[in-house]
């Protein structure tokens, strides 16, 4: 099933007779599951690099503050998080998709 059969199934926005909103991103975007994934993986690993250049500074006596520090310390975990549960719930997509029947 590709994006254009998706959208036949998806509500359109109201509009001006352009494009639903809806589907002009979809459209727009156009990336695959797997750049999609591969892009996130990036975002999180520079969070978790903030992260611990911001811990790196604090214990080098750098003036930073500890609430800036704490602040990336829980966006890395949370982007962390989330990445992780996306990733389980990919691959408890494709174990469901294993046990279908054909």
């Amino acid at each position: 099933m590709n994006v254009n059969q998706v959208l036949t199934l998806l509500p359109r926005t109201a509009g001006t007779g352009k494009k639903g909103e809806l589907e002009q991103t979809i459209t727009e975007t156009n990336a695959t599951f797997g750049e999609t994934l591969a892009k996130a993986v990036t975002d999180v690993n520079a969070l978790q690099t903030q992260a611990g250049n911001a811990v790196e500074s604090m214990v080098k006596g750098e003036s930073i503050d500890l609430h800036e520090v704490m602040i990336a310390v829980e966006k890395a975990k949370t982007s962390f998080e989330l990445l992780m549960e996306i990733r389980n719930k990919t691959i408890s997509a494709y174990q469901e998709l294993m046990r279908l029947q054909v």
